[in-house]
């Protein structure tokens, strides 16, 4: 299906370009979400009639975006997780979590604007990105541990998954020890 983006949208192209993607993509996302129209004759007139408008409200939209991006880039959120000894989690983090653990920080943010590149599941210092914009990207830190105090150790740069160490103390078999005095192991020359 051809359509016409009415904003950025990453791999696909700028606002204003005739692009050919999947009609379920097309009807799904793109069109719902009016990020894009048809491309036909009568929504490219409407278009370039808009396209003024468009371009004025997403420059308004890209500044704003960037206003908060300023405040919000390198700012460390915790999160509070269980976790097993090893620093494994009991699940993941969501982007969900992320964006309650950002708003609870001062932020307004939308789960949808949270980018992951793989899912956290484990203990420590994670980076995640938010997209406010479509050309704006802030990067965040991440700080998940099980409770507050280990996020201090790790915010400091101490390991807190690492399992404490146990020192093993290996016995080592002495035969001497093992019987009483005065009942040691008779040797074959003793018994005869």
């Amino acid at each position: 299906m051809q359509v016409i983006l009415l904003q950025r949208i990453g791999r696909l192209g700028q606002m204003g370009d005739v692009v050919n993607v999947k009609n379920g993509y097309a009807r799904n996302f793109l069109l719902p979400q009016k990020k894009a129209l048809r491309a036909t004759d009568e929504n490219k007139k409407v278009f370039e009639g808009r396209r003024a408008q468009l371009e004025a409200d997403n420059l308004s939209h890209k500044k704003e975006a960037e206003a908060v991006a300023a405040k919000l880039e390198g700012k460390s959120f915790v999160i509070i997780r269980a976790a097993g000894d090893t620093g494994q989690l009991y699940g993941s983090v969501s982007t969900r979590d992320i964006a309650a653990a950002i708003s609870e920080g001062g932020f307004t943010v939308d789960r949808n604007q949270i980018v992951l590149d793989k899912p956290v599941k484990s203990l420590g210092l994670t980076p995640a990105r938010v997209q406010l914009h479509p050309e704006v990207v802030s990067t965040v830190s991440l700080n998940i541990a099980r409770s507050q105090d280990e996020a201090d150790k790790q915010s400091r740069g101490e390991n807190v998954a690492v399992v404490k160490g146990e020192a093993l103390e290996l016995e080592t078999f002495d035969p001497d020890s093992a019987f009483e005095e005065g009942h040691a192991a008779t040797s074959s020359e003793d018994s005869n």
